[in-house]
């Protein structure tokens, strides 16, 4: 890819999980009743047909990654598990309260922090009161995430009886150089134990985290990163650029300097190298990141057109009603978007008051709904359509501009009512969506809010 493209695009821009992105929610608008009644309008239309997402944050970990993003708790203390359970449970309890039924869970995940801090026997115990009032759905999708310095047979084990066939480990790099820069030291026979366990016990779908962009990286620690993941052939790869954030996430991204960082360009090259090692590998690349091989649930998703993105991420369905469990967890109505309180004392005591610990969140207007579609569009098939007068918007003339600079650069094709993103363009959905994104461009922010697209 040449430069120029990278230097002409490479600006900050939302990596799209949600529309609108978290920054342009508007609170003075927004009100828990609200957002419960959307909850519960949308259980109403949609449980009996498709069932319902949880999200559940387990937020702990026993050391911080400098390169981590996520909401975090560090700490060696496993007498927090408990307790912290409880409340997630209790909180599940206030939203079957609103229900008429037993709502019919679709797909599950358990995200973090480190899910695998927690012991396999609390982990039972928390599907298990899940369960209490709900009911599996016949073909679920069950995931959580594994540390692999910290994931047992026995956290395999446990959670495959409760239902889980998927897993995801977060590797990043196998680098000693890199894996000391970010404080997640972990040798390659850690992740070959935990994924070799996994098939032997029946997982269909083993995952691998790979990010390029890292402090001290370079393209040759990508290639041999993607070499060793060669021997192990996970299922699907999350192959994605590593966001810099400090100035939301604190001193857990100042563990290095920027200088320490590969520059735009040798980001792109490192995508380019890995993109093409991995399809030589046997892997399809999906939407934004992700690559799956032809027999994961992921590319058949792709296939029967059935992909859909949220904030988990991409997943193989839609559910209309995605609710969030736990601290900083964030709930998706589809009309409306709630995120819990973000500090860990604060979400216990207001759940164990019996309240929603909901502390922001934003109600969809019309106009949101139909660009969220173009948006979801874009990211899950890399192409939109407002042939259909409902999904036409005011600013579609002005979007076709902006894009028009795209056109030419061989990134877009566009004609009067659809548009769609070439293999070239392909790393830059990202900024495609962009020039849908009205919100973002009535109200260019005055400081940097997002990574940088490349």
């Amino acid at each position: 890819m040449h430069n120029n493209l990278v230097n002409k695009y490479n600006v900050p821009g939302p990596r799209y999980t949600s529309y609108p992105t978290v920054p342009y929610w508007d609170d003075t608008k927004f009100l828990g009743d609200d957002y419960q009644k959307n909850v519960v309008q949308s259980f109403s239309e949609s449980n009996a047909s498709e069932g319902i997402s949880l999200y559940i944050h387990l937020p702990f970990c026993e050391s911080l990654c400098t390169f981590c993003g996520c909401n975090k708790r560090i700490t060696k203390n496993h007498k927090v598990e408990t307790p912290y359970l409880e409340s997630v449970l209790q909180e599940w309890r206030l939203y079957l309260a609103m229900f008429s039924e037993r709502p019919i869970i679709k797909e599950l995940h358990l995200g973090g922090g480190t899910p695998t801090f927690f012991s396999a026997e609390n982990l039972k115990r928390l599907i298990d009161g899940i369960f209490e009032g709900a009911i599996m759905a016949k073909d679920p999708s069950f995931s959580f995430e594994g540390h692999p310095n910290n994931t047992k047979g026995n956290h395999l084990q446990t959670l495959y009886n409760c239902g889980f066939t998927r897993v995801s480990y977060g590797v990043q790099d196998y680098n000693p150089t890199v894996q000391v820069a970010i404080n997640r030291l972990q040798p390659f026979v850690n992740v070959k134990n935990v994924t070799n366990t996994a098939r032997e016990i029946g997982y269909t779908s083993v995952g691998h985290d790979i990010i390029f962009g890292l402090p001290f990286q370079t393209k040759e620690h990508v290639m041999f990163s993607i070499e060793k993941t060669k021997e192990l052939m996970p299922d699907r790869i999350a192959f994605y650029s590593y966001a810099h954030v400090p100035w939301i996430k604190g001193n857990g991204q100042r563990g290095f300097k920027e200088a320490d960082l590969p520059t735009a360009a040798e980001k792109r090259e490192m995508y380019e190298i890995g993109k093409k090692m991995l399809e030589d590998a046997g892997y399809i690349e999906i939407g934004m990141d992700h690559f799956a091989l032809k027999s994961d649930s992921l590319y058949k998703a792709v296939k029967d057109k059935k992909l859909h993105r949220n904030f988990m991420g991409y997943t193989e369905s839609k559910t209309q009603l995605m609710i969030g469990l736990g601290v900083s967890a964030i709930g998706d109505s589809w009309y409306s978007f709630g995120q819990n309180a973000k500090n860990v004392e604060e979400y216990q005591s207001l759940v164990a008051q019996n309240k929603l610990p909901i502390y922001r969140g934003h109600l969809l207007t019309d106009e949101d709904l139909v660009i969220r579609k173009h948006i979801l569009n874009l990211m899950c098939r890399l192409e939109t359509s407002w042939s259909d007068k409902s999904l036409w918007f005011n600013e579609i003339p002005d979007t076709l501009i902006k894009l028009k600079e795209m056109e030419s650069d061989g990134l877009v094709l566009l004609n009067s009512n659809s548009i769609k993103i070439t293999e070239k363009g392909r790393p830059f959905v990202r900024n495609v969506c962009m020039a849908f994104d009205v919100l973002l461009q009535r109200t260019k922010p005055g400081t940097q809010l997002f990574s940088m697209t490349i």
